[in-house]
This record gives structure tokens, C-alpha cells and sequence, in this order.
């Protein structure tokens, strides 16, 4: 009796995710796979894997004994990167997101996390950079667990605690005085010696990445979204330290001043950039620093029970970020693949990508953010691609992406360091 080939893929799929019978070397058969760096498509596609690596694509010869795994008609990628999520957050479930920093602790937030980190995984990004959490860092737990093998997720290179001025944006603001007021430890920080304090005791704590909020935002308390709240000399003094324990600055910024300000302080990325200007974008291009737009967040309803002083400042940047993406694209800026998932829905980080196409980007280019853009700005150089040697971090979709983008909606199979999550 003959089996057909879609239920061999089938049987081979309940293989991998249960976890048995698989050998050591596995192989990946698939219609078409994509080189992110030079847009060229190899059909058909075979890459062998071995541990955790990939030692071989589209060999002469397959090795005995390997595992085969047929995808069929689908395209092949590196596994993805998202450089600004909020694994810990949740803004769409239930209606108290605007109280949770009071209602919830570092437990809750941890399972948050461990519930996110999947579908995360499962929707294709194999590495993230978790872009802050509520006090306690559960976002660090969370790196550990997964790092652990405990649970499944993405790697994460977690921020902790944002860094913030006392009731600027990052801060938790709106409740009564004593209150979840927070200091230094917690990344509210003022003037320099609090600043110091603050990025060393990240660093103590376990952090990949400072996160600073250069700037007001859309999510906190105040009417203005934009306005610098780091003076000069304090940006300079974070990304100063920070460079000292080997971490990189991400910074939140909206308005066109906060902006210049951090890329002049030598921040490695502009998060959101709502206000960008061409002498910015300049700016940026001659340093090297890199955009991460989150725009899909311009494309959908704020959440439930947004408050109006939130909806005006929304309202007021939108027309500002289009023209800010629009310029970044034009002017050859580096940019990065970022969702700021929390705020939007973590299973529907893929819509990022339709959402920088229709305004402009290529698909190709789209595919760069999330791939070899952001292991640069990560500076990481052992994933990312498709070829020998490189992790085993290995995703397929549905169609070609580059004649539909709406593709990296539709991940049908997943590996992450040699092993199949999806």
C-alpha cells in the first residue's frame, strides 16, 4: 500500500514535534528557499542540518540515515527576528491593561511571557529583543527558562527595566502618590549618578540590551508624545555605561529633538521615529544607527478602555510616521523588523511585514529587517542566513513572499537550534 506524500509530511511532522525517532541529521526538502542577502531563489531547496547547525545546502550527495522532511511547495527562510517586543506584556487580553503594572507582579507577567515566547516562536521569530518589563524582570526569567530548555520560546535578549525621568514615559504614572513609586533599581533614574546606578544594576540583573525613553510617549501619561525627556548630557551618560558592560542602547523616541539627541548620543536604534527629518535621517545614515519603526501598530484599533489623552497623541503622530517611514526607506537608513508586540497582538507580529510593504518597502528588504538587519544591529553573525554553519534556525511559509509578503502571515514549520517547534 502506497502512502502519499502528504501523509508522509504528516507522519514525519508528528515525528519531529513529539520529540522521537528523529536522527541526529535531519534533511529539509522544500519547493524554493530565498538567500535574504541577494534575493536569489533556489529551487528546489535541500538543506541538511546536524545538531544544531547547517552543514550543508543543496549538497550532491544526502547523508544515510538522516531524517527526511518533505515541506513541499513552500519557501524556506532563515528563522526571524523581531527587534522590539513586549513578551511579558499583554494589552489585548482582558480590559485592566492600564492597571495591570498594580494588579499583577513578576509571576503573572513571567507566565505572560511563557504563553507569548510560544506563539512567538510558533509565528517564525527565533530571536527577539524584548524591549523592557514591569519591574522584578521577568524578561530575564524568561531568557533564562528558555535558555534552560524549560519552557519553549525565542531567544531573548531582554532590556529588564526601562530607564525612564520620574514621571515620564516608562515610569508608572496615574495612580496616587506611594504607589508603585520607583527608583534607580527599577530604572527610573534623574541626573547622572542615578542614571549610573541604574544601568549597573541592569547589567548585575542579567540585561542584553539597555532600553531608555528618550522621549514622551503614546502609552503614559501627559499630552505630549513627543517631547525630549533625557536631557543630552544624560543620554550620553546611558549609552556611555552601557557601553562599558558591552551593551547596546535602544531608545524610544517619538518627537524630532528627543530623536536627534539619541542618535547624537550614539544609541545603536531609534525605536518608532514617529518625527523623523531629513536632516536626522542623515544623522542616522553617517552613524550607522538603525530605525525600528513599528508602523502595523498605525494600521489597527487602540485597545480596549485607551484613554482619550492616548487617542489624541495617536491621532496627532500618524500623519507624522507615515511621512517618517516613507523618508527612512528613501533615504537607505539601516532599518530593523520590530512589532512592539504587547501593545499589538504577539500572533500577529507577522502582519508587520504587509504593513511596511504597502507603504513603500520591497519585499526583499522587508525580509532583510528581520533577518540580516537585525543579527547586525543585535551583532550577532551566526544566524540569520541560510547557509553551512550557521544555526539551525530554519522556518517555511506558504508562496513565495516575494511575490506575496502576506506569505510571512502563513509560517507552517518552524526549527529553532536543530529542533522542529512547529
Amino acid at each position: 500500500m502506497r502512502t502519499s506524500g502528504k501523509i508522509y509530511s504528516l507522519v514525519l511532522f508528528f515525528i519531529c514535534v513529539t520529540g522521537q525517532a528523529l536522527a541526529d541529521t535531519v534533511v529539509i526538502h522544500a519547493s524554493r528557499m530565498i538567500d535574504v542577502a541577494s534575493g536569489e531563489i533556489s529551487a528546489p531547496a535541500t538543506i541538511v542540518v546536524d545538531g544544531n547547525k547547517i552543514v550543508a545546502v543543496n549538497p550532491d550527495e544526502l547523508p544515510a540515515g538522516a531524517t527526511v522532511i518533505e515541506l513541499g511547495d513552500r519557501t524556506l527562510l532563515p528563522g526571524l527576528f523581531d527587534m522590539h517586543s513586549h513578551l511579558t506584556l499583554d494589552f489585548f487580553s482582558g480590559n485592566h491593561w492600564t492597571t495591570a503594572a498594580v494588579r499583577e507582579t513578576p509571576a503573572d507577567w513571567a507566565l505572560h511571557g511563557a504563553r507569548f515566547g510560544r506563539q512567538t516562536l510558533e509565528a517564525g521569530f527565533t530571536t527577539v529583543r524584548d524591549a523592557g518589563a514591569w519591574p522584578g524582570f521577568p524578561d530575564v526569567a524568561l531568557m533564562r527558562a528558555v535558555d534552560a530548555g524549560h519552557i519553549p520560546g525565542p531567544r531573548i535578549y531582554p532590556a529588564g527595566h526601562y530607564l525612564s525621568i520620574t514621571g515620564g514615559h516608562c515610569d508608572v504614572t496615574g495612580f496616587a502618590p506611594g504607589i508603585m513609586e520607583l527608583g534607580p533599581n527599577e530604572g527610573i533614574a534623574n541626573g547622572v549618578d542615578e542614571i549610573l546606578r541604574a544601568v549597573r544594576y541592569q547589567a548585575k540583573h542579567g540585561v542584553k540590551v539597555i532600553k531608555v525613553c528618550a522621549t514622551a510617549g503614546v502609552f503614559s501619561a501627559g499630552k505630549q508624545a513627543g517631547a525630549q525627556q533625557y536631557s543630552d548630557s544624560e543620554l550620553q551618560a546611558i549609552v556611555e555605561e552601557a557601553a562599558r558592560h558591552d551593551l547596546k542602547v535602544m531608545a524610544h523616541a517619538h518627537g524630532s529633538e528627543g530623536i536627534m539627541a539619541a542618535v547624537k548620543a550614539g544609541v545603536a536604534s531609534i525605536e518608532h521615529g514617529s518625527m523623523l527629518t531629513s536632516t536626522i535621517v542623515r544623522e542616522m545614515k553617517k552613524r550607522g544607527t538603525y530605525y525600528v519603526p513599528t508602523i502595523y501598530l498605525s494600521d489597527i484599533p487602540l485597545p480596549e478602555n485607551t484613554p482619550q489623552d492616548t487617542i489624541d497623541k495617536s491621532n496627532y503622530l500618524a500623519p507624522f510616521i507615515e511621512k517618517s517611514f516613507q523618508m527612512a526607506v528613501k533615504g537607505g537608513i539601516n532599518i530593523a523588523f520590530g512589532t512592539d508586540s504587547g501593545v499589538m497582538r504577539h500572533d500577529e507580529i507577522g502582519k508587520e511585514f504587509h504593513a511596511m510593504v504597502r507603504r513603500g518597502m520591497s519585499p526583499l528588504h522587508a525580509l532583510q529587517t528581520a533577518t540580516i538587519n537585525a543579527a547586525d544591529l543585535l551583532g550577532v553573525t551566526d544566524r540569520a542566513e541560510l547557509k553551512p554553519g550557521k544555526l539551525a534556525d530554519i522556518v517555511a511559509v506558504d508562496g513565495n513572499p516575494l511575490v506575496d509578503i502576506r506569505a510571512m502571515e502563513r509560517v507552517t514549520f518552524v526549527m529553532k537550534d536543530g529542533v522542529v517547534v512547529r
